[in-house]
């Protein structure tokens, strides 16, 4: 089944088809996505970092099985998508990780999936421009609600870890020296490898600490470091990363309970277990904190309130406390990239060679040496234009 040409909303693709790869965990599923794929997913509200790591990817379309937009509060991802030009179909149902399999080929035609004989396996609705703004604006309305939410969980944080932000208690011992060093702090976030770049010269003259939280440590990789220590619930690490070297860290729930561990004795290594609230980030940066760091430098973290929700956990409320901890000690490498350009143009360059070789001129012909070897350049030059000109005769 088809839609006749009239009921196709205008400017949408008519067809596009491709491979389906399906994960309920878009972080794992873009790990092995293709240029040209499409992608099914499951993830309301999808954010900024994930719709990035889509696009990154390269695929074709996104079949969300639930709303993209939720109306918690206006998300990013949906539009960083339409703006990339990749068509998403969104609120497809559960049923759509039954109805195809991965591998299979589909084609969509606005909001239907069909298969290869033309039949329908399921049903979205098409997201136009349009579509989110309406639907981004009654998120908007709704904001209030959720920074009352933001305000609560914060409380609760508070109250359940304050042993933790105010005095360290519950830091594990580690074999990495930190105090009085830098600590470089690394997330999968946003911009961060835009930040990197920015902070080579950084890195290069006060050798900071790296750290990685999760998928930070790939990102070191991929940025030609080797982290020191990696931090995380472990389940966005590669395994080679892990491998490194590195001080692993394992993020553990309040109670103890640390499912990254398993992963990491499989690998045959060592993990310390830190058991906190909050995020990953949050964790590494009161480690780091508490072992007497110098400094901490962070990239791809989470810094605005908007940011916060976007990440899609109320937990969020965690690093703002946290970074409230750690207050003057934190320098965050957001925005370095944009805010400082280099300077030097490739013709300041050139003019600083030739200033340089003039004054060598300069000085050379004042000396006796330099006499000397001014006149064997001369006699070398006359030698070649005598060269030159019996060779023409």
């Amino acid at each position: 089944m088809k839609l006749p040409a009239p009921l196709r909303r205008r400017g949408v693709p008519a067809e596009i088809g491709g491979i389906v790869r399906l994960d309920r965990r878009t972080k794992t599923l873009t790990k092995r996505l293709g240029p040209g794929e499409i992608a099914v997913i499951h993830h309301s509200d999808l954010d900024r970092v994930s719709a990035e790591a889509l696009v990154a990817a390269g695929v074709s379309a996104v079949v969300n099985a639930v709303p993209s937009v939720s109306g918690r509060y206006p998300n990013l991802g949906p539009g960083i998508l339409l703006e990339a030009g990749i068509t998403l179909i969104d609120d497809a149902g559960e049923d759509v990780f039954t109805a195809v399999r991965e591998g299979d080929r589909i084609t969509l035609d606005a909001g239907l999936l069909l298969d290869l004989e033309g039949a329908v396996v399921a049903e979205g609705t098409l997201m136009t421009t349009d579509l989110l703004e309406s639907k981004l604006e009654v998120a908007r309305e709704g904001l209030s609600d959720q920074i009352d939410a933001f305000t609560e969980n914060t409380m609760r944080y508070l109250r359940e870890e304050k042993e933790l932000l105010l005095e360290g208690i519950g830091v594990p011992e580690i074999r990495t020296q930190i105090e009085g060093r830098h600590v470089l702090i690394v997330v999968r976030g946003y911009d961060y490898r835009s930040d990197l770049e920015a902070l080579r010269p950084y890195i290069s003259e006060y050798k900071p600490l790296l750290m990685g939280v999760d998928g930070g440590g790939d990102a070191l990789i991929e940025a030609g470091y080797r982290p020191d220590m990696i931090i995380g619930d472990m389940d966005s690490c590669s395994d080679a990363t892990l491998r490194c070297g590195a001080e692993i860290i394992v993020h553990a729930y309040r109670d103890g309970r640390a499912p990254g561990v398993e992963r990491v004795h499989d690998l045959g290594l060592e993990a310390v277990v830190f058991p906190a609230l909050g995020t990953s980030e949050d964790a590494a940066m009161l480690l780091a904190d508490t072992k007497g760091a110098r400094l901490l430098v962070a990239v791809g973290t989470h810094a605005s309130l908007v940011e916060f929700l976007d990440k899609g956990r109320s937990g969020m409320a965690s690093t703002f406390l946290t970074r409230l901890r750690v207050g003057p000690k934190l320098v965050d490498a957001k925005g370095v990239s944009r805010i400082y350009r280099s300077q030097i143009r490739g013709w300041h360059l050139v003019l600083l060679v030739l200033a340089g070789l003039l004054a060598l001129v300069t000085a050379l012909s004042f000396t006796d040496v330099g006499l000397a070897v001014g006149s064997v350049i001369v006699a070398r030059l006359r030698d070649l234009v005598y060269f030159l000109k019996e060779l023409l005769t």
